[in-house]
């Protein structure tokens, strides 16, 4: 009978190991398509008596939705979390090129089985949703959410504490910069909101830094919380970008040559210097509309407050008036060099708020750009 016992015992043991799931966070590397610069990542569930393999990935959306632009403008995305086969979810990045790979967790089996079960629990239909934040709540950082909770918060407190000194602007400028015109949307969008230094933890909401993250991490029993590493697809195209400093000295001198090349043509060709200013000026006053819409308008608020208010401001739209009448031959008016005097007066409060240690905002190489070209278009045209 003791036998018997001792063997149902061992049975019943197996079978419950049998039944644990394994685990493993899937991290994407960026694509070339604007939306997928940041990469991606998942976390898959291989069922342990079919050997099925469900990819729980966070990042659906659909554009489709007839909200779906009013959504984006206002920051009020609505994403969802999607439970599909793990080799349909792989199907497009092989198509694309991108490189896969799966960090497969030393989870304990109650850890497993829990996370597992949250997982699908939280895929049905009712649950799925979610209000999307472009860094506080994306996909990479549900992933890293559900893994925390499996562990019982020890993953973040593991990551909180440390930082490789990267902020929100940083890492957003770094991926976007294949595109121009992406990184000119961060860089000139982003607020000083977005240059506090991170810890690891909130770092993480970029898919290959959560990846890095939890090589260093260990589990509850001591151990090192990812217990193999494998590459699933080569990754084909461009690598992830590394970080470039930005050089000051480049903009200093571009901004000088603007501002002096103002003074200069301005004493010669002053209705040239009008039409060669009409483009900046407009383009300034559009700038400074969207960021102050953004601010005011929206709940991006990694957007509010943007130094660079200071540099492009709507002030800009008021000196037009003058420049088609100085286009035509005329005077500009009493208010333009009034006018042309504020706008170089925020931006030296622009370089001022700079070296301020309240709230600052790392945008120096906009600062080197700007002011010397509002100064020079003042001491050009001040007397028209």
């Amino acid at each position: 009978m003791r036998l018997l016992a001792v063997c149902l015992l061992w049975l019943t043991a197996a079978s419950a190991l049998a039944a644990t799931p394994r685990i493993g966070m899937v991290t994407m590397q960026p694509g070339e398509i604007f939306f997928e610069r940041f990469g991606h990542d998942a976390i898959v569930v291989v069922d342990p008596q079919t050997g099925a393999a469900t990819s729980y990935n966070f990042g659906f959306f659909d554009p489709g939705e007839p909200d779906f632009i009013a959504r984006f403008v206002r920051g009020d995305m609505r994403y969802r979390l999607a439970a599909l086969p793990f080799e349909q979810d792989l199907a497009m990045y092989r198509e694309e090129g991108r490189g896969v790979s799966v960090q497969w967790l030393d989870l304990d089996d109650a850890q497993a089985r829990g996370l597992a079960d949250a997982l699908a629990e939280n895929a049905l239909p009712e649950h799925a949703h979610y209000r999307y934040q472009y860094f506080d709540d994306n996909c990479s950082t549900r992933v890293r959410d559900a893994i925390d909770r499996a562990l019982g918060g020890g993953l973040r407190r593991q990551i909180e504490g440390r930082s490789h000194g990267a902020t929100y602007r940083s890492e957003a400028v770094r991926l976007a910069s294949p595109a121009w015109w992406m990184w000119l949307g961060f860089d000139i969008g982003l607020g000083p909101a977005a240059d506090q230094p991170l810890p690891v933890w909130a770092e993480s909401y970029v898919p290959m830094r959560l990846a890095a993250a939890l090589r260093e991490v260990k589990n509850t029993q001591g151990r090192p919380l990812v217990r193999e590493e494998q590459e699933l697809l080569p990754h084909r195209i461009a690598p992830e970008p590394t970080e470039a400093p930005v050089r000051l000295w480049p903009w200093a001198l571009a901004g000088l040559a603007i501002g002096v090349g103002a003074i200069w043509l301005g004493g010669r060709r002053t209705r040239m210097l009008v039409t060669l200013a009409l483009p900046l000026w407009t383009l300034a006053g559009a700038l400074g509309a969207l960021m102050l819409f953004i601010w005011l308008g929206t709940d991006h608020r990694y957007g509010w407050a943007n130094h660079n208010l200071l540099l492009l401001n709507p002030l800009c739209w008021l000196l037009l008036p003058g420049a088609w009448r100085v286009l035509r031959g005329r005077a500009a008016g009493p208010w333009f060099a009034r006018i042309l005097g504020a706008i170089v007066l925020l931006a030296v409060i622009a370089l001022f708020a700079y070296w301020l240690p309240v709230y600052p905002q790392r945008n120096a190489h906009w600062v080197a750009l700007l002011l010397p070209a509002h100064a020079g278009l003042w001491l050009a045209l001040r007397k028209r």
